[in-house]
């Protein structure tokens, strides 16, 4: 393709409302373009980098046994009342209604889509398992769409439904996918962690994050063991269990802590740590009560509050519902003598003789025990992780890391398929409801993800594998016939060898801009035809992501370059 034939409209500067070095990136070099806030148009230059992406990820599902199909964009409610999620999702959904009144929805995923085609054509054991998938458009009113592609109201997205007889099935299917994810993030050049993660919205016991460390650009916060490997995000991580403390249970007393609420202050006028506090927070969840205590060093995590009650929505208790349950204003409220469902962290089940609040404005209970003052309803991890805690496998210091996620599997079970009454017959003749897993890539965020690993301060940087052209013809005069006919020899030279190349043909413009659009656009490798060509018939080829520059005989150039790109997928696919 030759740079005036084309559409590559490149910025100096990024619009002030890019925050991210992909966002910012992705506008300058011309590969995207803002419709309305958290919708892009893709432009030549960008597409050309999303069907690589597609293609790499379509080869990989397939080579795993995945069947690609297409679902449609508009869901009716039915399917999505069945399983409870239309309101679930709430204002995050797109609804509308056509002429006749029918309530439909731009489809945020598909999981009521592929189960309602299930019951309705896979009959027996004997067509089991099958897996299918598709990339579309998804659609979710983000309430604060930002990051470029990162976080958008429409986005591209492939999504994988497997269907297995039983649980042993469904292991040797999420396997399949899990190791096919690992092969489709390698080959677009991404370095990803598979982190356990939380299921949110989408259900289901066992998930996995597929997410890339970024510090900057790192929407969600994970664990890292750097000894044994062991990852999990904020809602999912766990630690070794703190251990138990000695010493006597001393007498309970009540003493005044005026105008002392928040942990800091009650640890300052009490002089002790905060460690010894336990934080008392009521909650709602799907309208009942519940008092949570964590450690006064901890913080609570209230997805892992949420999913250990089953509830689908959660919020912190109004001022007045806490004075009228406790008898206090918040800061001064304790388990002791309330009358609430109480779940305690396992870190507070091991301490002895600790503060809480007492129910009463101004003061606090010290010498608080388990057992003899309260008894919790349920004892389990609902803190948040944090830096410096113990691994629960090999005792190892945890890192703290954000990452950007790309992909996520679940094991769903039978959560889908019981809702919507999806059943087959097994070989002893029964019917028994299917075993779902489900997979999905966010297409543009991978790519997105792979220019936040791959830039420098003048560009971006392509991995070959999913880069617009593979290499770059620069003519710096086009004026010269000498250098303007070498140029077409060799990119109709290089077409041939089934290279894709991309001539910077322009003939207004300077040898500066040339050099700078090229490093921002980011092609692998930049064959110049310049000053070296005129003096000793050499050019120089430049490998953008070393920066590497290496003069070449004319007669030479070709398969140099065939041999640098060989050399780069190659090293994508080990």
């Amino acid at each position: 393709m030759r740079f005036t034939e084309t559409f590559v409209p490149t910025l100096r500067e990024a619009p002030q409302d890019a925050e991210l070095i992909s966002h910012k990136l992705m506008l300058r070099a011309g590969l995207m373009r803002k419709m309305a806030s958290g919708i892009y148009s893709f432009l030549p230059l960008g597409l050309r980098s999303l069907e690589k992406v597609k293609k790499i990820i379509r080869e990989e599902m397939d080579k795993a046994g995945g069947l690609e199909l297409l679902f449609p964009t508009i869901l009716p409610k039915e399917i999505w009342v069945e399983t409870g999620r239309w309101d679930i999702y709430g204002n995050e959904m797109f609804k509308l209604k056509d002429r006749k009144g029918r309530e439909f929805c731009l489809g945020p995923t598909h999981e009521e889509a592929v189960v309602d085609l299930a019951r309705g054509e896979l009959r027996s054991y004997k067509e089991l398992p099958k897996t299918f998938y598709q990339i579309q458009t998804k659609y979710r009113d983000e309430i604060r769409p930002r990051f470029g592609l990162m976080r958008a109201r429409e986005f591209l997205m492939k999504d994988a439904y497997s269907f297995d007889a039983d649980e042993e099935g469904l292991e040797k299917t999420y396997n399949k996918i899990f190791n096919a994810y690992k092969r489709i993030f390698k080959r677009c050049g991404l370095t990803t962690i598979p982190i356990e993660a939380d299921s949110g919205a989408i259900g289901g016991k066992v998930s996995h994050e597929f997410v890339v460390i970024s510090e900057k650009a790192g929407e969600s916060d994970f664990v890292y063991c750097p000894k044994c490997g062991y990852a999990a995000n904020i809602e999912a991580a766990k630690s070794a269990d703190a251990e138990e403390e000695n010493g006597e249970m001393q007498p309970v007393e009540k003493v005044s802590t005026p105008n002392a609420k928040t942990i800091e202050e009650v640890s300052n006028f009490l002089n002790i740590p905060k460690k010894k506090l336990v934080k008392s927070l009521l909650y709602k969840i799907d309208g009942e009560f519940v008092l949570a205590l964590v450690r006064g060093d901890d913080e609570l995590n209230e997805v892992k509050l949420k999913n250990l009650f089953g509830g689908k929505f959660i919020s912190p208790a109004s001022e007045e519902e806490v004075k009228n349950l406790t008898g206090a204003q918040v800061g001064s409220i304790g388990p002791v003598g309330v009358n609430v469902k109480i779940a305690a962290d396992k870190r507070v089940s091991k301490m002895k003789n600790f503060v809480t609040g007492a129910n009463e404005d101004g003061y606090h209970l010290i010498n608080v025990n388990i057992g003899r003052d309260f008894t919790p309803q349920v004892v389990v991890d609902i803190r948040n992780v944090k830096a410096g805690d113990l691994c629960p496998k090999c005792g190892t210091p945890l890192e703290l890391h954000k990452g950007i996620e790309v992909g996520q599997t679940f094991k769903l079970g039978t959560v889908y398929s019981k809702k919507m009454n999806a059943k087959f017959l097994d070989k002893d003749g029964k019917e028994k409801y299917f075993i779902m897993g489900c997979y999905g890539i966010g297409v543009g965020r991978t790519l997105a993800a792979v220019i936040e690993e791959h830039n420098d301060k003048y560009g971006i940087k392509w991995p070959v594998s999913v880069a617009p052209y593979e290499v770059e013809i620069i003519p710096l005069n086009m004026s010269d016939e000498d250098i303007s006919g070498t140029a077409e020899f060799l990119y109709k030279d290089f077409e041939k060898e089934g290279m894709e190349v991309l001539m910077d043909d322009r003939n207004d413009v300077g040898a500066g801009v040339k050099f700078n659009d090229a490093d921002l656009l980011g092609i692998p490798l930049q064959v110049i035809i310049g000053r070296t060509f005129k003096k000793d018939r050499k050019i120089e080829v430049k490998d953008r992501e070393s920066g590497e520059k290496t003069l070449v005989k004319l007669n030479e150039v070709k398969e140099f370059v065939k041999k640098k790109i060989t050399e780069k997928y190659n090293a994508l696919n080990e």
